[in-house]
């Protein structure tokens, strides 16, 4: 079992993720946290994403961009990504049908799940 010791650089990343619907890439993070802890290194941002990615708090997005975004709600829901802009946006729905088409198709458990969309965004299309 790892131990970890408490960190306020780890809780102030946790909490500037909680209360951005932006899904924001490490860079931006740093930025952010970087207002109000500003000798915070890039480093430590990206050490503490890792940990808070690898304990469940956080979710780690990868839609092919090329760069990881990064989500504070762990809810299941579905992201819509535009192609154009790669702006990320946030799906809830309560459907069990996807669920219930994997299992249908999968004898195992499954633990979790992941769906992303890809089109262009109204603002792009315009």
């Amino acid at each position: 079992m790892r131990v970890t010791k408490h960190s306020k650089q780890r809780d102030k990343i946790l909490e500037v993720l909680k209360n951005t619907k932006t899904h924001p890439t490490a860079n931006e993070i740093y930025e952010m946290v970087r207002e109000e802890m500003p000798h915070i290194s890039l480093g430590t941002v990206y050490r503490n994403l890792a940990f808070l990615t690898e304990e469940g708090s956080i979710l780690k997005l990868d839609v092919g961009s090329g760069t990881e975004h990064f989500d504070g709600d762990i809810s299941d829901h579905y992201h819509v990504v535009c192609t154009c802009c790669h702006r990320l946006t946030d799906i809830f729905t309560h459907e069990q049908a996807l669920n219930e088409m994997a299992q249908k198709h999968f004898s195992g458990e499954i633990k979790k799940h992941s769906l992303v969309f890809y089109g262009t965004c109204g603002d792009c299309l315009n």
